[in-house]
């Protein structure tokens, strides 16, 4: 039997890192001393396109519905998958959830690992605030609102499908608590302190090998300044009408000047849970 598991998941909740380190494959891949185009992430694409999915489905996502997507995008990707002759790399930001036909939107089938990028929910508070043009409050309710989504609205055809989010923590526990496909876990934060120790850690979690002078050449020419510059120049295509700027400080901790103290609590207290697992607050809930 022909083995089409070749997508892997660049996964995380919006305002992780997950476009940063697109950018750093876009630049291993390219072979090239210049930093890519941040307008051509080809190598790494959207799995909510819609203009993917039309193409891939051979049918217009316009005439469907809502959970007729769904129930068709785990098909899309074994399509995908079948079709390429090499692993693909897809960016997305839905939760890890099952279709109304009970299978997983992310194709068993077609898919081979999972990179999940994690991001302390009090910075991702400010940036997302940011990133959609609405205050803190707001941005932190949807942080807690575990029916939340992407593109939901009825009122306009997105050029992106419906992404269900749930809460923070309902989409980190969707992804690092699955066992339908291996998933490596890295923090926004560790990526930034050391990141050629994490980025190396994901290459070697999937079997992609590079000397290090071009894993530092691809980091170096992904560096957050590069981006900026590229942005305010020719701008970025995946930024949203409603936001400024994509790369905006690409920074940890500003929350501790940003947020303000009831938010935070608010945050800390509807997040507890996953926010000591994965260290971003101690036993008494203190933020670290």
């Amino acid at each position: 039997m022909i083995n089409n598991k070749k997508i892997i998941w660049l996964a995380s909740y919006p305002k992780s890192g997950n476009t940063w380190f697109r950018i750093f494959l876009a630049n291993l891949f390219s072979g090239s001393d210049k930093p890519i185009d941040i307008n051509e992430l080809r190598e790494t694409s959207i799995a909510s396109n819609r203009q993917m999915f039309d193409e891939v489905a051979g049918i217009a996502s316009s005439d469907l519905t809502k959970q007729e997507i769904e129930n068709l995008r785990p098909l899309v990707y074994e399509k995908l998958a079948e079709n390429s002759n090499q692993p693909i790399f897809l960016k997305i930001h839905d939760a890890f959830i099952n279709t109304s036909e009970n299978k997983p939107l992310v194709s068993e089938n077609a898919s081979l690992k999972a990179v999940y990028i994690i991001r302390n929910p009090l910075d991702i508070a400010v940036s997302f605030a940011h990133h959609l043009g609405v205050t803190y409050e707001k941005s932190v309710r949807i942080l807690c609102n575990n029916n939340y989504a992407f593109c939901k609205k009825n009122n306009k055809l997105h050029n992106q499908l419906e992404q269900k989010l749930f809460s923070w923590s309902g989409h980190v526990k969707s992804w690092t608590h699955q066992t339908v496909l291996p998933v490596i876990v890295l923090r926004y934060e560790d990526m930034l302190a050391d990141t050629y120790f994490y980025f190396l850690k994901a290459l070697e979690f999937l079997e992609l090998k590079f000397d290090n002078e071009i894993i530092n050449k691809a980091i170096e020419n992904s560096a957050f300044s590069e981006l900026q510059k590229q942005e305010k120049e020719f701008g970025f295509r995946e930024k949203a009408p409603e936001t400024e700027l994509f790369f905006r400080k690409g920074q940890y901790g500003n929350w501790r000047k940003e947020l303000p103290r009831p938010l935070v609590n608010r945050i800390i207290s509807r997040h507890f849970e996953i926010m000591e697992l994965f260290d971003y607050i101690d036993k008494q809930g203190k933020p670290k």
